[in-house]
């Protein structure tokens, strides 16, 4: 089984299915990341992409940002910048952005501000171990790779939601009954990015993956998107 997350309001949106193509899934969202650690632990799922960087730099930007963002073209700015792993902890964006600035010479982004809680989230959980299984992956570097293409349009848009399904639907045969199903706390464009970040994690595991970046941090995770 393989998995694909990215957070949203309540949490975070799972998609779980067999690592073939085109098998039946499943969609759930969870409050926190600790029911997907306690199944990949326990061999439940064989490996889980997620949208949220994983390896963190001392200063400066991240190579697997740079090439992501190379990458998707005109949607390069959905790849927000990974912070340094000086600003987590931070309380409050000014602080954040007075952490970013010492170690790197540049402010965060109010964007990677927003996500901060949900690095932490992973980052405490992170082992050299549980990164073979579970990778960071980026629903809009694994669409274009996906269609051969990067997407046209926002993904909020109507006509992004529609070459989203249309892409993911020649891989997960039931993507339009989840998008089209109402999750308090998660909005229909979650679902299809964690869609995405599922067909990353089938093609991690089958081998068949693009890795961007591949950097070491300090404390020997990977810093990388599957592609």
């Amino acid at each position: 089984m393989i998995g694909g997350l990215d957070g949203c309001r309540a949490g975070w949106v799972l998609v779980t299915g067999p690592a073939e193509d085109n098998g039946a899934t499943a969609v759930v969202v969870v409050p926190d990341i600790t029911p997907v650690i306690a199944m990949i632990d326990e061999g439940e799922l064989a490996a889980v992409g997620i949208d949220i960087p994983i390896g963190l730099p001392e200063r400066g930007s991240r190579r697997c940002d740079i090439e992501a963002r190379r990458l998707i073209g005109a949607r390069r700015s959905s790849v927000f910048p990974a912070p340094a792993r000086a600003v987590l902890g931070a309380p409050t964006f000014e602080e954040a952005n007075r952490r970013a600035r010492e170690v790197s010479g540049r402010g965060i982004s109010r964007q990677a501000f927003n996500i901060l809680p949900k690095i932490e989230e992973v980052d405490l959980v992170m082992t050299n171990e549980r990164q073979q299984v579970l990778v960071e992956a980026h629903p809009e570097a694994s669409l274009a790779a996906l269609a051969g293409t990067p997407m046209a349009h926002h993904k909020a848009s109507p006509e992004g939601r529609a070459e989203r399904l249309a892409v993911l639907r020649t891989t997960f045969r039931h993507v339009d009954d989840h998008v089209a199903g109402r999750r308090p706390g998660a909005r229909p464009d979650d679902v299809l990015d964690a869609f995405a970040t599922a067909w990353s994690a089938r093609r991690w595991l089958a081998g068949t993956h693009r890795q961007l970046g591949g950097d070491v941090d300090r404390r020997g995770l990977r810093m990388e998107i599957i592609v």
